[in-house]
């Protein structure tokens, strides 16, 4: 009881001196105007300790997977991102080629129209014995996608476009283009169907003297049923039919029929006026 009762006094003083150790430090931070906000932090902390907890609640069943899918999907966002670089690359690559292309074509686009412009000029006069015409790419666009106006003026008439011209007209100005086209590069041989049928007799011939001149580089094969072009021609092939549904081809080569004759075939005007 004795021991009790002397450890139970030891703890007496002990708390004594730590109230007065207490009371001295609060009495000298009051001395210096010093308020300890000790009940505002406490509540603070409380709240805190509130949220943390409803934050804890709300996060659910943890998925002790997640890193290893983490993991995963980290690779494979890598692996796609690589990927899309890689895209990227070759799309700057592809937009850089075309780029180039449309350069070069655009330039080749412009020396190609230049030079057929030139040639349809010339051959529009020649076929209608004068007169002049002009190609116009359509302003405002890009020339490999412009459209081509055609603005013919044939002898004794006013400038005027390709629709405003008759028929005749407009089949000789198209005739005048295609050759155009034609010569900027020949090939060996070149096909005509029924080019000449809305032309008259005179347009006929000067159509026929540029064939001739131009017949010294490519072969023409003319489709025709005018006789003053069958007239002019080398050779001649038709499609007969002795019997019925059995079709025979025949052939004509001017040559022979000269020598045959031992006499240049008329080929005269007088001659086609007189076989029409």
């Amino acid at each position: 009881m004795v021991s009790k009762k002397i450890e139970m006094a030891q703890w007496r003083t002990r708390l004594d001196d730590l109230r007065q150790d207490f009371s001295f430090v609060a009495q000298e931070a009051a001395s210096e105007d010093e308020i300890l906000p000790f009940e505002s932090e406490v509540e603070d902390l409380k709240k805190e300790l509130e949220r943390l907890r409803d934050r804890v609640q709300n996060f659910g069943v943890v998925n002790l997977a997640a890193i290893e899918e983490f993991q995963g999907i980290d690779e494979r966002y890598q692996f796609l991102n690589q990927q899309t670089s890689d895209l990227q690359k070759a799309l700057d690559s592809l937009r850089s080629i075309i780029n180039e292309i449309n350069t070069t074509s655009r330039e080749l686009f412009q020396n190609a129209f230049c030079q057929i412009r030139q040639d349809f000029q010339q051959i529009f006069s020649r076929l209608f014995n004068g007169g002049q015409a002009e190609l116009h790419l359509e302003e405002g666009v890009d020339c490999l996608e412009a459209g081509v106006h055609i603005v013919a003026q044939p002898p004794g008439k006013r400038l005027q476009r390709i629709d405003l011209l008759s028929g005749g007209e407009k089949a000789l100005t198209a005739l005048a283009l295609i050759l155009a086209v034609y010569q900027l590069k020949p090939s060996p041989f070149c096909i005509l169907d029924e080019v000449d049928a809305p032309l008259d007799e005179t347009n006929v011939d000067r159509f026929l003297n540029l064939i001739q001149e131009m017949k010294e580089k490519t072969q023409f094969i003319v489709i025709t049923h005018c006789k003053r072009t069958m007239l002019r021609v080398d050779s001649i092939y038709g499609i007969t039919m002795e019997k019925a549904g059995i079709s025979k081809v025949v052939s004509v080569k001017m040559d022979q029929v000269q020598r045959l004759y031992k006499t240049d075939v008329p080929r005269n005007k007088e001659y086609l006026e007189a076989v029409q």
